[in-house]
């Protein structure tokens, strides 16, 4: 009930983000990928919400869009009340204070050539935080605070375990103490057991900072413990959004629930029923008419390949595109 009651931290509306293909000599705009296609959405302050789909549905291109680090085609984000894709260049600077991410791969997004420490406070002499010694002290602080030591601060990426890297990236996401932070995909890249130590060390930071995070992830079983909603995505369409309990008891649409079926059990004496779906995803190039997931669909009607589904409540807190669900 606490989650349902929070303040609309951030408020996705008619976000689009469309790259154009170019084509000649003269590299005139052919066509354009439509990589987000119109998608709302709000998130709540201290929560974390889930982001699921395959791969190129459009999920990492919300989260880099919402932060500016990709400009929208369309669209608006707004956080504490300020439209982001509005401000001007020093009131953006001021603004991505607020807001950091935490990349996939971490030993692409550290420079090698600069110790970690000298990483961790790159972006607090950019904003002007303190004086050298208080950024020092903070830098400590904060590797302190996702398991790394003093000494670590002196050491190169290069001298550094993937899961290592990846604590680097969240201390450098905490340093400003930020209210958002985009987690686009942290834990893909790294073995089970330190996927489990990750994800403690943000639960463990949220709780203490009240942080707000958009986690975007590929596998399931991850999603479901760290996130408290989840919206999935399609093509560049969001198709459900609800809590995760709820969703992960009831999925309404019938992507959501091909996902579902792909959970593995951990126990060889239960099986699930496996949802296989027919046909590869289309190229958001050229995306179907209608419903976008209809030509894999098995219950799809004929009015799913004539008219797009509204993006509707159909329960409490539980949106979803889909004639059929109810």
């Amino acid at each position: 009930m606490e989650q349902k009651l929070a303040r609309e931290l951030i408020q996705v509306k008619n976000l689009k983000k469309y790259f154009p293909v170019k084509e000649g000599i003269l590299q005139r705009v052919k066509d354009y990928v439509k990589a987000v296609d119109d998608v709302s959405f709000v998130v709540r302050e201290g929560e974390t919400l889930g982001m699921v789909g395959e791969s190129g549905c459009g999920k990492t291109t919300v989260g880099r869009t919402m932060l500016r680090l990709i400009e929208p085609t369309a669209g608006s984000v707004i956080i504490d009340d300020k439209d982001v894709l509005k401000l001007s260049g020093q009131e953006m600077k001021t603004m991505r204070r607020n807001m950091q991410i935490i990349f996939q791969d971490p030993y692409a997004s550290l420079d090698p050539r600069m110790p970690i420490g000298d990483s961790v406070m790159e972006g607090l002499q950019i904003h002007n935080v303190g004086t050298s010694k208080e950024r020092y002290e903070i830098m400590l602080d904060t590797l302190k605070k996702v398991g790394l030591e003093d000494y670590h601060a002196k050491r190169y990426p290069h001298e550094f375990s993937g899961g290592q890297r990846q604590r680097i990236g969240i201390a450098r996401a905490l340093a400003l103490r930020p209210k958002f932070i985009v987690c686009d995909e942290p834990v893909s890249a790294l073995d089970v057991s330190i996927q489990s130590q990750v994800l403690n060390i943000l639960k463990d930071l949220q709780q203490e900072f009240g942080l707000t995070y958009l986690f975007i992830a590929h596998n399931l079983s991850v999603v479901e413990h760290i996130s408290n909603r989840v919206a999935v995505m399609y093509l560049g369409k969001m198709v459900e959004l609800a809590d995760r309990d709820e969703l992960f008891a009831k999925p309404l649409h019938p992507y959501t629930r091909a996902l579902m079926s792909a959970i593995p059990i951990p126990d060889p004496s239960l099986k699930r029923e496996r949802l296989i779906l027919k046909g590869d995803v289309p190229s958001p190039l050229n995306p179907p008419t209608g419903c976008r997931f209809h030509p894999r669909c098995p219950i799809a009607k004929s009015i799913c390949s004539q008219e797009q589904p509204e993006f509707r409540e159909v329960y409490p807190d539980h949106w979803v595109a889909c004639w059929e669900a109810k």
